[in-house]
């Protein structure tokens, strides 16, 4: 039997409430893009934000794009179990908060490649761009899909323009959706992202406890709802192997391994958010707050359409028909238990969680473009505008044109994704095939100070190599690594395929860090020889010629499945590969462990902080101080203030201080950072340069509050 789809749901009344939500939305958004004033701005926030507005912020960035749609499907056909992917986080968030979020705010990147050039080399840099790209416009596709497959049931099935009849579809509108969400992401940068989203984390929150309610309440009652439930439907966890497209031992290796730590550690998007916090502490209290108090509140949020779903194919199955579309789930519920007006604003609910995170995503892509690939591009030209104003003014357009084309790729991404089942089956596909090798590369290189620039460039295309063998030959490869999952056909191990990918980068990465000595010593005695040059570039083309013939495997050669011998035979080229790349780095690759861990890694954070206040670091605790400000002449960045006040603040000249608007609901808006510069004798004043006000957007005679940073 086939899935049932839906169309024209809603009254115009719905349409009015949701076209209404997008034009706030959209002013609102664009409204903050006053407050950019540099890339750093448009990117990052300026660093100033409060703690409680960026966990808001996430709320609506991690639900967001997928979730309603993907949790509602999987709830419908699971149950209670859809809520399984959100406690996941709670196993890595701890190497989140004490080791990648100092260094990100410490060692001031702006990309994760950076992170990688400044850990290992320009060349890990190089190749970290290009995997994330992948990643990142992947996630645009995602969301884009998810967008278009949850307003197709709002639409008619087709239309008549200018006497012409036009079907709509899919791509059709995920086009028109791109436009709107582009709009005030190109123009309101990272400010604009984390107001938007902060106002569409709560209502989302609500919306979604809101349709629970009202769901409740059409079938009688928790207690009615709770007994229509098949009892499978109320096991809070899947099934270990079974089926294919939902089961425990496949998901915790996808979501749960792979999943969470590339939504903590590579998600460009999310970590900008970090990027935006005042300090590393308010970052962790962000994070906390999330894990300990909203995943719990949004798993119930996302799943809970899928749940009453259920109830009502049970108790009426001409209402619901249980061959309801799953992705369409979230919608035909909200229709059936709200009145017009509501399941507008419901939809509006949606509709913001969708943009939520497709918004982030295509700013933290764009940020990417620009320090990845902008920036060295001028470098390598040397073209650089005098005037560094100029310069960023010149980036900043830069950054707002990206922005335009990447949505337009992360369109076309979801030509990759339409196919599969369901959003959340795509969904898994995407991260059991795009996060290993970041995963593995950056979880080793802030945990593993021995990882070397060998062993990351090697896991990187070694890995990738077996991967892609992995994927031409899920039979014989994913195979062993199936925990007895039955391999469906159309889309093979969408999930458990994490696992084979997440051990193939291992393997390369932990082989190549073990066996560094010895490549040292072959590298030694190649240099012995007089064409040593000549045999390295021989080695290194040796090293690319097999890893294109790997990567185009199954088009290049009549590769038979059932033959393991052709099969070790290709894993074989993959691993001599992998250590002819370790090889090639070691030779070309100036590699310095001391500069290149030294706080750069989880076991040097205090030498991070010191660099990133270029001194030694006063731990002394003091008070904040209530100030006025004053213009002072010149352009030095420094802050002053009295001698008595430094004093409060158990500060010295060279400290580095944060000052905001004393009103706190702004959650830093109106703030700036910058360094104590030398005492005056007049209390209860700080002087500051005209860029410092304009900065802050500081207020004629409203008070100021300041606390020593560090």
């Amino acid at each position: 039997m086939g899935q049932e789809t839906f169309h024209n749901i809603g009254t115009s009344t719905d349409w009015i409430v949701m076209v209404i939500y997008f034009m706030v939305i959209m002013l609102f958004g664009s409204y903050f893009g006053r407050y950019n004033r540099s890339t750093k701005d448009f990117f990052f926030g300026g660093r100033r934000f409060a703690w409680w507005l960026i966990a808001f912020s996430i709320v609506a960035t991690g639900v967001g794009s997928h979730s309603f749609v993907k949790y509602a499907a999987k709830g419908f056909e699971n149950g209670f179990s859809s809520t399984m992917t959100y406690i996941n986080d709670w196993f890595f968030i701890p190497f989140f908060l004490f080791g990648w979020l100092p260094i990100i705010v410490y060692t001031k990147i702006r990309s994760i490649p950076e992170y990688f050039e400044k850990r290992f080399s320009p060349s890990a840099r190089f190749l970290a761009t290009i995997l994330l790209l992948f990643y990142m416009i992947g996630y645009i596709g995602i969301g884009f899909l998810t967008l278009g497959k949850a307003a197709i049931p709002l639409l008619p099935e087709s239309f008549q323009l200018l006497g012409m009849n036009f079907n709509i579809t899919l791509m059709g509108v995920v086009i028109v959706i791109a436009i709107i969400t582009g709009i005030y992401i190109t123009f309101g940068g990272q400010t604009a992202v984390i107001f938007t989203d902060l106002l569409q984390g709560f209502i989302l929150i609500f919306a979604g406890l809101f349709l629970f309610v009202l769901g409740l309440d059409y079938l009688g009652g928790f207690e009615v709802f709770w007994n229509l439930l098949p009892m499978e439907w109320k096991m809070p966890l899947a099934k270990f192997n079974e089926p294919s497209s939902f089961n425990f031992v496949g998901i915790f290796w996808q979501d749960g391994v792979a999943g969470s730590i590339g939504f903590l550690f590579m998600n460009m998007g999310l970590i900008m958010r970090f990027m935006a916090t005042k300090s590393v502490n308010e970052g962790r209290k962000a994070a906390t707050f999330n894990i300990l108090f909203m995943l719990p509140i949004s798993a119930v949020v996302v799943g809970c359409a899928g749940w009453i779903g259920k109830a009502i194919s049970v108790s009426s199955p001409d209402v619901v028909p249980p061959n309801t579309s799953p992705d369409q789930i979230f919608v035909v519920v909200a229709n059936i238990v709200s009145s017009p007006g509501v399941f507008g604003f419901i939809m509006a609910a949606l509709t913001a969680a969708l943009m939520s995170t497709v918004d982030t995503l295509i700013n933290a892509t764009a940020a990417i473009y620009i320090n990845d690939i902008h920036r060295p591009i001028k470098t390598w030209l040397k073209k650089y505008d005098e005037d560094a104003k100029t310069e960023d003014r010149h980036e900043l357009a830069s950054a707002r044109i990206s922005s335009v084309v990447i949505t337009i790729l992360g369109v076309l991404a979801v030509l990759v994704f339409r196919d599969f089942p369901t959003v959340y089956e795509a969904h898994g596909f995407f991260h059991s095939t795009l996060t290993p090798p970041l995963v593995i590369a950056i979880f080793l290189g802030i945990f593993w100070r021995k990882f070397t620039p060998a062993a990351v460039i090697a896991s990187f295309l070694g890995g990738v190599a077996l991967m892609i063998l992995g994927a031409n030959y899920p039979g014989i490869l994913i195979a062993p690594f199936d925990q007895g999952i039955e391999m469906n056909p159309a889309h093979p191990y969408s999930y458990i395929r994490a696992l084979y990918n997440l051990f193939v980068c291992a393997f390369v990465a932990v082989g190549v860090t073990l066996t560094t000595a010895h490549q040292k010593k072959i590298i030694e005695r190649i240099k012995l020889k007089e064409n040593h040059q000549f045999v390295m570039y021989f080695l290194t083309v040796v090293a690319a010629v097999i890893f294109v013939l790997l990567i185009f495997s199954s088009s290049l050669l009549e590769l038979h499945t059932e033959s393991y011998f052709e099969i070790s035979v290709m894993l074989f080229l993959a691993l001599v590969m992998s250590a002819l790349v370790a090889l090639s780095v070691n030779y070309f690759v100036k590699y310095d462990e001391a500069s290149n861990t030294d706080g750069l890694t989880a076991w040097s954070i205090a030498k991070a902080k010191e660099m990133f206040k270029g001194s030694k670091i006063n731990d002394q605790e003091g008070k904040k101080v209530t100030v006025n400000w004053k213009i002072k002449p010149g352009e030095e960045d420094t802050i002053n203030f009295s001698k008595s006040d430094l004093v409060k603040m158990k500060a010295n000249v060279g400290d580095l201080v944060y000052i905001s608007d004393t009103r706190k609901w702004l959650g830093g808006l109106k703030s700036i950072h910058s360094v104590f510069g030398e005492p005056h004798d007049e209390d209860g004043i700080v002087y500051a340069t005209k860029d410092h006000i304009e900065q802050g957007q500081f207020i004629k005679d409203k008070l100021l509050i300041a606390e020593k940073e560090m």
